[in-house]
């Protein structure tokens, strides 16, 4: 597809050392140590019929083999043969050093310079935009950012909530939010009921600081500033509108109805999502989307991205997700969400 360039707006390239060494608990570290251990597993599970535990362990396996690459680079080699050669990629580092579940061997502004210089390599110049990851609890986030963009040249930043904080944590409102807005660069924020969580932190808790509604005083208070809440409420939540719907006068307690009316309602013109991990999920959900995207408000607010490779638990390929997507949303409408949307949002083309 030579005359769409894709911009996938949500990509992880991240290795095993800069994950905790002991997330996701301590119980598995010799699994993690012994990637064969998990596929013997896997393989006597299913002998045993136990299929739904199999398939977890071989999703395990997947990503285990995908984080013990020995650096970014090898990660987003395996990623650009699943891409026309002109794609660009969204890269969003992850801070994790304050989840609570262990040491970090790599710290994050290693991590950040090892992006700038993979960004600057050649092959690779132009087609990877570098994001900085930030916990506001840990000692110079605001000033990591700042370098991240006044002297590595990176174009936005990711935070992730559920590790433990709130969208409007003092750092963020006083100190990253102005920056950000004041020179026009994004922010993604995990908005879905999966993913990563602090230690010791509860499901709801982490699900009430990943809400699209705690954002709420984040646009409020900096309506300028470009927000994508990521994955467009999750899985979850869209499988549970396929499967029961919504009842009236309860749709805000559905994340991707939510982010739909907050996008409707015109009261947060900053709003933006990406479709990330959750198409990857089922075929489901893409004549959901298709409907969804009739409305002209809500298609010029979603973006193309994938969350490789975190993706790699599925069983699905890149290629065979985007082509997919493209097939099923028609040339116009795949276009709008991989390349016009992203050019916008990237703050790289006028808003239509």
């Amino acid at each position: 597809m030579p005359d769409i360039r894709i911009t996938n707006c949500h990509v992880h390239c991240f290795t095993d050392r800069h994950i905790p060494r002991h997330y996701p608990h301590r119980a598995l570290i010799p699994f993690k140590r012994r990637p064969g251990l998990v596929r013997v597993l896997a393989a006597g599970a299913h002998l045993l019929g136990q299929e739904g535990l199999a398939q977890n362990l071989r999703r395990l396996a997947r990503f285990g083999s995908e984080a013990r690459a020995a650096s970014q680079a090898e990660i987003l080699a395996r990623l650009n043969p699943q891409y026309p050669e002109d794609a660009r990629f969204v890269i969003l580092p992850m801070a994790m050093e304050a989840s609570g579940h262990g040491p970090v061997p790599v710290p994050i502004a290693a991590q950040h310079d090892e992006l700038a210089t993979l960004a600057a390599t050649p092959g690779w110049a132009g087609r990877l935009i570098p994001f900085a990851g930030i916990d506001p609890r840990l000692p110079g986030a605001a000033a990591e950012l700042r370098r991240c963009i006044e002297v590595l040249g990176f174009r936005g930043l990711k935070i992730y909530p559920r590790l433990g904080f709130a969208p409007d944590h003092p750092v963020l409102m006083a100190e990253v939010y102005p920056l950000l807005e004041a020179r026009g660069l994004p922010v993604v924020s995990h908005c879905s009921r999966g993913g990563v969580t602090g230690r010791g932190i509860a499901a709801a808790q982490a699900d009430a600081l990943s809400a699209p509604q705690a954002f709420i005083p984040v646009m409020r208070a900096f309506p300028r500033l470009r927000v994508n809440l990521a994955h467009f409420g999750g899985a979850a939540d869209w499988q549970a509108y396929v499967d029961e719907g919504v009842t009236p006068g309860q749709e805000g307690d559905n994340w991707m109805l939510a982010i739909r009316d907050m996008i409707l309602s015109g009261d947060y013109p900053g709003l933006w999502t990406d479709i990330s991990y959750t198409l990857f999920e089922t075929e489901a959900y893409l004549p959901v989307l298709k409907l969804l995207l009739d409305d002209t408000r809500i298609a010029g607010r979603v973006l193309f991205g994938s969350d490789y490779y975190m993706t790699r638990q599925e069983a699905l390929s890149e290629r065979a997700v985007w082509v997919r997507l493209r097939a099923g949303l028609g040339k116009g409408r795949f276009r709008q969400i991989a390349e016009v949307n992203p050019e916008v949002w990237l703050g790289e083309r006028a808003a239509i």
